[in-house]
């Protein structure tokens, strides 16, 4: 038997045994919940929000080596995968479901792509209200679905693309039967203005630029709203960024001015051919003095490995549309190196696995170090 082991110096203060009394247990500080955080500028007179998941304060980061790669010193990405479901989402479904509840609303029911339905059925349990998702068949990511089953919603699939399943759901909210809780719903929109909100807090004003991804149009509607908001109520100095709206090649209605019937990307998330906010995007594009373009799926499935292997970022496919999209315009000069640009990393690559192709990769090697080493050529 050998000798017992040394403590490391360093660990000795864990190691010594507690003194009777000596330990205070103290609770660890909560944050201030999103709502609340931004009450003056979104709540009711009297209103309460009792119901959150912890929501929002997403991180800002710094994405130093794809900028450089780029040509853009001051890139920044807002990660909304860290969000409760995983997404964006939860930023207007929070307000949404908050509202849905103190109306007394008997249910909640959404038309979706995936996201939406994950948000609306983890808020709605949380609320303890039935949720109900319209799903076009066979157009939904599975890891959306799962969430979404877990979270005890009744789902109902639909012969039919997004755009059907919603024009539907209206129907059903305008006979009172649930509340509508898409983008169309304004508490959507207005809850996910805080997004805007956060960039500024965080960057001390307003950036140059923020691009998005653009599918129903609610989310760019929603910040350039914020920074409207933030800039009308004193908290920057009145400049407001230029918006940057990307859609895919095969689900580009704005881009094309015209309905796409049959829409058709690996980006599940921005499959939509009748944006339920095209107007407020086109608004959003034109007092900016932004722009709206369309991507490949090739650009997209490339940028979302490179976010991921540059910055160590894993977003879901429509996320990276925004980046892409940044991409080509700071190839063309038509973004400059000092500028800030923010790109919405709207969603979790998780919320998407299947897309990311596993690689062959070689048989296997004998588990010793010679052949791990000769492996990993080190």
């Amino acid at each position: 038997m050998g000798s017992p082991p040394v403590p490391v110096p360093f660990l000795a203060p864990m190691l010594r045994p507690l003194r009777k009394g000596s330990y205070t247990r103290r609770a660890m500080p909560q944050p201030t919940p999103l709502l609340e955080r931004y009450r003056d500028l979104l709540a009711r007179p009297g209103e309460d929000f009792p119901i959150s998941l912890g929501e929002g304060g997403t991180p800002l980061v710094h994405a130093q080596r794809l900028g450089a790669a780029l040509g853009l010193d001051a890139l920044f990405l807002k990660f909304e995968g860290t969000n409760p479901t995983g997404s964006f989402k939860d930023r207007g479904m929070v307000l949404a479901l908050n509202r849905a509840v103190t109306s007394g609303a008997r249910a909640v029911v959404c038309a979706s792509t995936g996201n939406t339905s994950a948000s609306a059925a983890a808020y709605a349990a949380a609320a303890g209200m039935p949720c109900f998702v319209v799903l076009p068949a066979g157009k939904v990511a599975r890891a959306k679905l799962a969430q979404t089953l877990a979270a005890g919603a009744r789902m109902i699939t639909v012969d039919g693309n997004f755009d059907e399943a919603l024009t539907a759901v209206r129907a059903l909210g305008a006979q009172g039967v649930a509340v509508v809780v898409n983008s169309v719903n304004p508490d959507r929109i207005d809850g996910q203005q805080t997004g805007a909100f956060e960039i500024v807090d965080a960057l001390g004003r307003a950036p140059d630029a923020v691009a998005l991804p653009v599918g129903n149009a609610g989310n760019i509607t929603a910040y350039w709203a914020g920074f409207s908001l933030y800039a009308a109520g004193g908290r920057t100095d009145g400049a407001r960024p230029r918006m940057l709206g990307f859609q895919a090649e095969g689900a580009a209605p704005i881009v094309r001015g015209a309905q796409v019937e049959a829409p058709e990307t690996v980006a599940t998330a921005i499959r939509i051919g009748n944006p339920a906010s095209w107007a407020g995007a086109v608004a959003a594009r034109d007092e900016s003095g932004g722009t709206i373009e369309a991507v490949s799926d090739e650009e997209i499935l490339a940028m979302q490995r490179r976010i991921a292997t540059t910055e160590g970022i894993f977003c879901e496919p429509a996320s990276a549309a925004g980046v892409a999209g940044v991409a080509r315009l700071a190839r063309e000069g038509r973004l400059h190196r000092s500028e800030t640009v923010v790109s919405i990393l709207t969603g979790h690559g998780l919320k998407d696995p299947d897309i990311v192709e596993a690689p062959t990769g070689s048989p296997p090697i004998a588990a010793d170090l010679a052949s791990l080493r000769r492996a990993m050529n080190l």
